[in-house]
């Protein structure tokens, strides 16, 4: 019976034109729409339309929704989206530990994006059991932007 599976490279699936279009290495930014995580809610326009973001606030939009979504709670969303920093809420590691975890946590999130390069530069400040910490964010663009979430 013959192999469903061809072994051969001389089998090609789909159309040439198309395996080309995906070997590019260029990322592609979008827009989006703007949101307001302290309001919660859509901008909107004074003609009452949802405001469109550019493509660096698009990607830092993403960054910042990417680090409040709790990962795996979803199912909309994919395993690899989302960050597990509420898993760090309630243990009882000292500031040391919570630190080093945030940074790896926090981390592993963005770079899930291939629109991000690198994240660094973090700083914490504590009141009580509650973390704010900021980090530095390059896009592969080379732009920076500096996001700030807490841990509580």
């Amino acid at each position: 019976m013959a192999n469903l599976f061809p072994d051969t490279d001389a089998f090609i699936w789909g159309d040439e034109e198309e395996t080309t279009a995906t070997d590019s290495t260029e990322v592609i930014f979008g827009k989006s729409w703007r949101y307001d995580y302290d309001a919660g809610d859509f901008v909107l326009t004074p003609s009452g339309k949802v405001a469109i973001a550019d493509e660096k606030e698009a990607w830092v939009q993403w960054c910042h929704k990417a680090i409040l979504t709790p990962r795996y709670r979803h199912v909309i969303y994919s395993r690899d989206y989302g960050s597990e920093l509420e898993e760090l809420v309630g243990q009882g590691y000292g500031h040391a530990i919570m630190e080093s975890e945030i940074t790896r946590m926090v981390t592993e999130t963005l770079l899930t994006d291939e629109r991000t390069e690198s994240v660094d530069q973090f700083t914490f400040k504590w009141v009580d059991d509650q973390c704010v910490f900021t980090c530095r964010i390059t896009s592969v663009q080379e732009d920076t932007q500096i996001l700030e979430s807490e841990v509580i």
